[in-house]
């Protein structure tokens, strides 16, 4: 259940956050940095449980 809010949030920032907080992503570096940010956190979120 946890897990469903933090993807929600992923989904949405990756899809719609340029429109909603207006930074300008030409190139794709702000989408990168979030998706390497979320996959590192969920690595360590995997490695801290077990």
């Amino acid at each position: 259940m946890m897990v469903a809010i933090p993807a929600a949030m992923f989904i949405a920032l990756f899809g719609w956050g340029s429109d909603y907080f207006g930074w300008d992503d030409t190139t794709g570096r702000v989408q990168l940095a979030m998706f390497t940010t979320f996959i590192l956190g969920a690595i360590c979120g995997y490695k801290s449980r077990s």
